[in-house]
């Protein structure tokens, strides 16, 4: 397995920020009750890791090891401050909709870890693609667990999705169930605890379905190896 496949496989699944490591999990769990905001986190997450990966990659050299960390932060300041403008601008209502939430991603530990733990020791392609693993992983977590609150919650997908996506996309909700009342449980935080709980128990079943099979495939490898001997 050479590094990039390495990188995919724990941005995405060994090493899943949400799921694995339950990092940035106050955005993570106030904002995702419906898949249209979570995807606009993640996204914004995603320009944000992505930008500093790539720009502390390309600095490595020159910044001095005592004030690296002061320097990582103001970095991931300043790309979250200009998100933060950028959604105002184009995606007025989702960015009211995130609030505190969106300028909240400057102390979201997975940044600022992965520049500290990964890009400051890596060259710019690996540190970009360790970026935008994790940040998709992250952002895989987001809307696995919107949709989720959002059809317990509200019967629906994609609601509002004109937030994100524009006038356009005013017809693009799609009603799952038919509810007559809002489940307020699932659209408040706590629900999200709930969510969060099914996600994690459905990874640690698969894996350890998979940590299953291995001797199995094992075996058969070794068991082959001796008649073709």
């Amino acid at each position: 397995m050479n590094a990039y496949q390495k990188i995919c496989r724990d941005g995405l699944w060994k090493n899943n920020p949400g799921l694995v490591q339950l990092l940035g999990l106050c955005p993570l769990l106030a904002v995702t009750n419906s898949v249209v905001n979570a995807l606009g986190l993640g996204l914004a997450t995603m320009a944000v890791l992505v930008s500093s990966n790539l720009i502390v990659s390309l600095t490595r050299h020159l910044i001095p090891k005592t004030i690296r960390i002061a320097i990582f932060v103001l970095l991931i300041s300043a790309l979250v401050s200009s998100v933060e403008l950028l959604m105002n601008a184009y995606a007025h209502d989702l960015y009211r909709a995130l609030g505190i939430f969106l300028p909240l991603i400057v102390t979201n530990c997975v940044i600022i870890g992965r520049a500290e733990s990964f890009a400051s020791r890596q060259p710019p392609l690996l540190a970009v693609t360790d970026g935008l693993m994790m940040s998709l992983g992250f952002g895989v977590v987001l809307v696995c667990l919107g949709a989720l609150r959002e059809i317990a919650g509200y019967g629906t997908l994609l609601r509002n999705a004109q937030a994100l996506f524009g006038d356009s996309a005013t017809s693009w909700t799609i009603t799952v169930l038919s509810m007559e009342h809002n489940f307020l449980l699932a659209i408040l935080p706590p629900g999200a605890f709930f969510a969060m709980a099914l996600l994690i128990a459905a990874k640690n079943a698969l894996d350890s379905r998979f940590q299953a099979r291995q001797p199995n495939r094992e075996s058969a490898n070794i068991e082959r190896a001796r008649v073709t001997g």
